[in-house]
């Protein structure tokens, strides 16, 4: 976990995340991912230089089973307000709509959900539990099958909701991230999605395991690539 919250404090600072008095939810899918950043943000408040409260929230989708008491329980051990909000979005994507890609709309909707419980709450920044290895492969889908070079900001303002959006684990690995999950036994919830382990990203994941294979330092190098300044920068930080 101190590697972990070393990361996150170095993000932190590179792009000014965490201002004082901000009120900063946790979007929790239950996932592994969602679940080490909360942990690690409940340390955080601890010794980061800005003070900010937290509180943890979790979309359902209306998809079975989706156990959520070990979150639940967890939240309550780390004194961090937790609140499930219930959707239809699951029932939208694969049963109204039918979705051969399902993914995108579900994100979309996913995430125009959250920030409008931002909104309902009184929260000003969402934090997402986006690392490192997430940064890559959507930018290789993007390369890849839109023929752009782009993928998402560690932080990025929403002005029609004036919601900012944080991803605090954005140098972390995913190597690093299942060491904290598994270390503290963290409670983490099996997707009910009917699309899991079959979409464009676990085929990116894929690939770039292959590439790591001929370049061990591969995943190492292009996120240098997306700090490196200059015309092409994907990402700046900030000054």
């Amino acid at each position: 976990m101190q590697q972990l919250l070393g990361l996150i404090r170095r993000a932190d600072k590179d792009f000014q995340m965490i201002e004082p008095g901000d009120r900063v939810a946790v979007g929790v899918s239950g996932g592994k991912d969602s679940l080490a950043l909360l942990c690690a943000l409940a340390q955080y408040r601890t010794i980061s230089p800005a003070p900010f409260e937290l509180c943890a929230m979790t979309l359902h989708l209306g998809l079975e089973p989706f156990d959520l008491s070990g979150i639940s329980a967890l939240c309550q051990s780390l004194e961090v307000p937790y609140t499930v909000y219930p959707t239809l979005i699951g029932r939208i994507v694969f049963e109204e709509r039918k979705e051969e890609n399902p993914c995108a709309l579900c994100a979309r909707m996913r995430r125009g959900a959250l920030n409008n419980l931002c909104v309902e709450m009184g929260f000003n920044k969402l934090a997402l539990g986006h690392h490192r290895d997430d940064a890559l492969e959507t930018f290789m889908m993007s390369m890849l099958y839109e023929g752009r070079l782009r993928t998402f900001q560690p932080v990025t303002h929403l002005s029609r909701t004036g919601i900012t959006v944080l991803r605090p684990m954005i140098y972390a690995s995913e190597k690093q991230i299942l060491h904290v999950v598994k270390t503290l036994n963290l409670p983490v919830v099996p997707s009910p999605c009917p699309a899991n382990g079959r979409t464009a990203r676990a085929d990116m994941k894929t690939l770039m395991d292959q590439l790591c294979k001929k370049v061990p330092n591969a995943r190492a190098q292009m996120l240098t690539a997306l700090k490196n300044t200059g015309q092409y920068a994907l990402w700046d930080k900030l000054d």
